[in-house]
Formats: structure tokens, sequence, C-alpha cells
């Protein structure tokens, strides 16, 4: 099950990482075609800056959780090191439940705040897009990470642990 689990979620960023990718892809023609529209044609495409800007924060959001998966955020570890193993998965154990509990507690608010921007119907200025859409990455990043986490702090991802890591 375990094994499957971690297929299934491999499979999941990977998916997250193309389609990031491509969005990315989006966001730089969008603004091309909008600076060479603005410059050449005297005419800017509307809210061309609000869709970028709502690109990077769903690129920022989910490509979070594609970190966190791979186990390449930032820890300062520099004395972690000389600890002895026990200290070590001491150390990794709180740092886990700090992270489900920390990305728990901002999916919990995140989810509400974008159920609150559709409940009142709230659209961007420029391009009118549901407010839920940029404030939906938020939750979508944060439920990502808690539930990485969880896989994490019950040993479902063994090989995410980081180099010196005691087993």
């Amino acid at each position: 099950m375990n094994k499957r689990l971690e297929r299934a979620v491999e499979r999941l960023m990977r998916f997250c990482a193309t389609a990031l990718a491509f969005a990315l892809i989006a966001a730089v023609l969008l603004n091309f075609a909008n600076v060479t529209g603005r410059y050449v044609l005297g005419t800017a495409i509307l809210g061309a800056d609000e869709i970028q800007i709502f690109i990077m924060i769903w690129i920022t959001f989910l490509g979070a959780a594609i970190v966190s998966w791979q186990n390449q955020h930032l820890r300062m570890d520099a004395l972690v090191g000389y600890f002895p193993p026990a200290v070590v998965r001491a150390l990794r154990g709180i740092e886990r439940l700090l992270v489900v509990g920390l990305a728990g507690f901002a999916a919990y608010h995140s989810c509400r705040y974008a159920a609150g921007m559709f409940a009142i119907g709230r659209t961007s200025e420029a391009a009118d897009i549901p407010m839920l859409i940029p404030h939906s990455a938020l939750a979508a990043g944060f439920i990502l990470i808690a539930f990485i986490g969880l896989l994490a702090l019950f040993g479902v991802r063994r090989s995410a642990q980081p180099e010196g890591e005691a087993r």
C-alpha cells in the first residue's frame, strides 16, 4: 500500500510540475504579447498583468508542494549532523509534526478564505477572473504540503529522508 500511495503522489507531483512548466510558458508568452501590443500596436491586453500574477501564485504554492515532496526545502540543520541518531530522529519527527500542523492550519484558513471569495462572487478588477482561482492556489499548496508531511510522519516516503538522517 505504501509503495502504491508513494507512486500515486509521485505521478501527481510530476503532473503538477509539467502543468506549472506550461503555465510559466503561457505567462511568458502573455507577457511578450502584451509588451509587443503595448509598444508596437499602442494597445495593451486588458488584465494581462493580473493573469500573470495569478499564474505566479499557482507556480509558487504548487511548486512549494513539489519541493516538499522532493525533500528539497530549506532546513536549518548545520548542527544536526553532530547529534546522535536518536536526537536526529526526534528532531525530524518534531519537524514533520510542525509542518503538518502549520500547513494544516494554513490550508484550513486558505480554504475558508477562498470559499468566502466564491460566496460573495468576487472577481479580479481587470480580467474579471473569479478570485476563488488565485486564492485556491494557497489552499491547494498547503493541503498538499500537509499531506506530504503526514506521509513523511508515517514513514510512507522513506526515500525522502535527507542525507545523514538515521533511518
